[in-house]
């Protein structure tokens, strides 16, 4: 069998982290977390899918430190719980994330051109594939370089925000529990990136030391820098502003007196977004080569490149259909989509983590967090608005139905 290369250490698996987080969560949901929540409810609803987050982190380092290959919940999913968790974990994470793709594309596109914004999306879905079919050096290199341009900008924001932050914005009643609710599961799109270091399990050195401690620091930096930018856009805007804005950090630097730095962050965003559709791109393809491998879907997609040593037809598949839904769908429904079937995956994730032992020398076992994890996840996804929880499950079904059609036939 074909088998990627292992480049990436302690440092590149971070980047990729970071570069997979970074973005949708300032740039895209923060406005339709805060209509759910209102302005006392965001920062808890921030902090909530923070902690699963955390939750989720540490049952997939868990699991990769013991599975190092492509694929992720997928192969947890299969090893742990059966064929068919593993299925339902890899069709989820493809098809979630294949929305996922769409809705940053189209991003960049209404950031760069708004009124070509499919075309720009178009081309930035074949450019990010262009560069990932070069290597995964070549896309962990290119993930640095956005990521630092990217913190460079949110440290603007934060710094010229900061200085016209009202605590009593901030604190603003409104919103409700299951509004809170409904925020987290919106905002844990903004996390989900984590898990990329996990899809790249094949190609990192040393899969037992460099993925337990390269996911959680990846998720604490941007839970961290999250927070800051969560604390100054609400102080700055308000939650009823914040909800209504469709370019949040644009907002805030116009409020702090700064107009002139607005294409400075619009240039931003747009590399954030680049960086997170680079990294998306990469962690689908490899799950659909996980899939492939092991026939749960055509068998053609398990090639890898002789050269470059990624799974490239399975990447230019993930690519043709990212393509379709740019054509078709809209940015919203496609997060809502996302997050739906990704918590889905991650209830697996936590799942799987349950049936490992208990681990010596844990302060807090780490069952505990693999269970809260597996809760947490199923109530965020059902507190969904309710056309991504219809759409989501029903996606999930049809996938469930046609694996066990396909066994019957078997």
């Amino acid at each position: 069998m074909d088998q990627l290369s292992r480049r990436l250490g302690v440092p590149d698996a971070v980047v990729i982290g970071l570069g997979s987080m970074l973005g949708a969560g300032v740039f895209v949901v923060f406005g339709p977390a805060a209509a759910a929540a209102g302005g006392s409810g965001l920062l808890p609803a921030l902090v909530l899918a923070g902690f699963i987050a955390f939750c989720n982190a540490t049952s997939s380092a868990r699991l990769a430190a013991r599975y190092p290959e492509s694929g992720g919940t997928y192969v947890y999913g299969r090893e742990r719980l059966g064929p068919f968790a593993g299925f339902l974990a890899g069709w989820g994470f493809v098809v979630g994330k294949t929305a996922s793709c769409a809705a940053m594309a189209l991003t960049i596109g209404a950031y760069l051109w708004p009124g070509q914004a499919r075309l720009v999306a178009v081309g930035a879905v074949l450019a990010v594939t262009g560069v990932n079919l070069r290597g995964i050096g070549k896309t962990a290199t290119a993930t640095k370089i956005l990521a630092v341009v990217v913190l460079t900008i949110l440290g603007v924001v934060a710094v010229f925000g900061a200085t016209d932050v009202s605590l009593g914005r901030i604190s603003e009643s409104g919103g409700s529990a299951r509004g809170v609710l409904t925020a987290a599961g919106l905002l844990f799109f903004a996390f989900a990136g984590y898990a990329r270091v996990a899809t790249l399990g094949e190609e990192v050195r040393d899969p037992e030391r460099t993925i337990p401690r390269a996911i959680p620091l990846a998720l604490g930096m941007v839970l961290a820098v999250y927070l800051v930018l969560a604390v100054v856009t609400l102080g700055v805007l308000g939650a009823d502003r914040l909800a209504g804005s469709a370019a949040p950090l644009v907002d805030v630097v116009t409020a702090a007196g700064l107009p002139g730095l607005a294409w400075v962050v619009r240039a931003g965003a747009t590399i954030a977004v680049v960086g997170v559709l680079l990294s998306l791109v990469a962690g689908v393809g490899r799950t659909t080569l996980a899939m492939a491998r092991r026939r749960d879907l055509p068998g053609a997609l398990a090639a890898v490149h002789p050269v470059h040593r990624v799974p490239h037809r399975a990447e230019l598949a993930v690519a043709a259909v990212v393509i379709v839904v740019v054509l078709l769908g809209d940015v919203r429904g496609a997060i809502g989509f996302s997050s739906c079937t990704v918590l889905v995956y991650y209830a697996i994730t936590n799942a799987a983590a349950l049936t490992l032992g208990r681990e010596p020398g844990r302060r807090l076992p780490v069952q505990v967090l693999a269970g809260l994890g597996l809760i947490g996840c199923l109530l965020l996804a059902v507190n969904l608005p309710v056309t991504s929880v219809l759409a989501g499950f029903g996606v999930l079904a049809a996938g469930a139905a046609w694996y066990a059609l396909r066994l019957a036939r078997r």
